[in-house]
């Protein structure tokens, strides 16, 4: 019975969030169960191309850290925000979320990235991975959102098709009548 409760509420996360979290929080455990070493993930660009590990550019990402407390807040900072995200800003527009998530995107809320800092700082942790990722979330608002709105901007950051094919929720067919709301309408009027 809480079997089926659990899975219910787990399926009910938004894709992209679930797949990530899910991801991130499968990889952290291997390492801790010592099935996969931190060092088989980080981001190397001499063994991506030299020796074709082509995972390091995925799990770089995928992985925050030995299981504590560093672990927990940024799983539940990372959770709160992608689903805030997907539900919100980008609602129906999956393939538009996968690009932004991709380009790497600092979430909506613009302090969140500061606060980050902030914990870091106070862990002792090296504050250029959170640098790095705040200077790319800027870049990415810029190019999605106030470049193309100034006069004679443009779009430089385009979803690609095939994505949007994939991931985004067919369009309604043109002659498809919608049913009216009857939410407000008492049975039997």
């Amino acid at each position: 019975m809480a079997y089926q409760t659990l899975y219910q509420e787990y399926m009910l996360v938004p894709p992209v969030t679930r797949a990530y979290t899910t991801a991130c929080v499968i990889t952290t455990l291997a390492v801790q169960l010592d099935l996969v070493s931190p060092f088989q993930l980080y981001f190397n660009p001499n063994l991506i191309l030299k020796k074709i590990q082509l995972w390091r550019l995925l799990t770089t990402f995928l992985f925050f850290g030995n299981l504590g407390f560093n672990f927990f807040f940024n799983m539940i900072f990372t959770y709160r925000y992608c689903r805030m995200l997907e539900e919100g800003s980008f609602r129906g527009r999956t393939a538009d979320f996968v690009v932004m998530f991709i380009f790497g995107g600092t979430l909506m809320a613009p302090y969140l990235p500061w606060v980050l800092l902030g914990f870091s700082v106070l862990l002792g942790n090296a504050i250029s991975v959170d640098l790095v990722g705040m200077a790319i979330g800027h870049i990415y608002f810029f190019l999605e959102d106030v470049l193309p709105r100034q006069r004679g901007g443009q779009k430089f950051l385009k979803t690609p098709e095939f994505l949007k094919k994939l991931l985004d929720p067919a369009p309604d067919a043109p002659e498809y009548e919608h049913l009216p709301d009857m939410a407000n309408e008492q049975p039997g009027l």
